[in-house]
This record gives structure tokens, C-alpha cells and sequence, in this order.
């Protein structure tokens, strides 16, 4: 996918190893990063217990916000792909109870919130 694609908003799977680094006051101890995908600045991080948005704001990026999400809180999540008019997919997670989706991320490509979709499928329902 590369550089041009995350510009545009698509998903791009990222380094494991890299990611883990850049995590690791973040991290409990021994845990580990399965999977992480990078959309422009900001990361898409799945461990084996939780799903990890992080999200770098501003300018420089140095102002950054860790909003983690345990597997079992998960409700339920759905994703709406791009259609003719509509050009942007969406991946929607549901807290507990809630009524209102507490994440709603937008993509740019179909394939990368499905890969992501799959990847949150396989860590809430296993």
C-alpha cells in the first residue's frame, strides 16, 4: 500500500516489531502486539487482550492520545463498505450497552477495514 495510500486514508499493515517499541510504556508487561495497521499518523494495535487506537494530534504529532478498548467490553462492531457516491468505508465499535458507537473509524479502501474487521473478529470472538 505505501506512503500514497495512507495519505488517502487507507489502512497499511505495520512493522509488529516497530510498533511494539514505540508502545512500550503503553504495554504491560509480556504483552504483545499480534497486529497493528497505521493510517496516516495514527495506529490500529491489536494484543492478545485488547485493541489499541492511538491517536496523534496536532502538527508535530507529539501530543498523542492511547484510547484502549479490552476485547471482552466489545458488544458488537459492524463495517459499511464504499459505495458509487459514498466513496468512504467505516468500521464501528460498540461498548457494553451503549446505544451510540464509541469508535467510528473512516477508510478510504474496502480492503483495509475488512482486513481490520476480520482482525477485531477473530480477537473479540475467540
Amino acid at each position: 500500500m505505501g506512503l500514497f495510500s495512507g495519505l488517502m486514508g487507507n489502512a497499511s499493515q505495520a512493522n509488529v516489531d516497530k510498533v511494539t517499541k514505540d508502545l512500550a510504556p503503553v504495554l504491560f508487561d509480556g504483552e504483545q502486539v499480534d497486529l497493528a495497521f497505521v493510517l496516516v499518523r495514527d495506529l490500529i494495535v491489536f494484543t492478545e487482550k485488547r485493541l489499541i487506537l492511538v491517536d496523534k494530534q496536532g502538527v508535530t504529532g507529539k501530543k498523542t492520545e492511547y484510547r484502549s478498548i479490552p476485547y471482552k467490553s466489545i458488544s458488537r462492531f459492524s463495517v459499511e463498505t464504499s459505495g458509487h457516491f459514498d466513496l468512504d468505508a467505516e468500521l464501528k465499535i460498540w461498548i457494553s450497552s451503549g446505544v451510540e458507537p464509541a469508535e467510528s473509524l473512516q477508510f478510504k479502501n474496502d480492503s483495509s477495514v475488512l482486513d481490520i474487521q476480520k482482525a477485531l473478529a477473530e480477537a473479540v470472538l475467540r
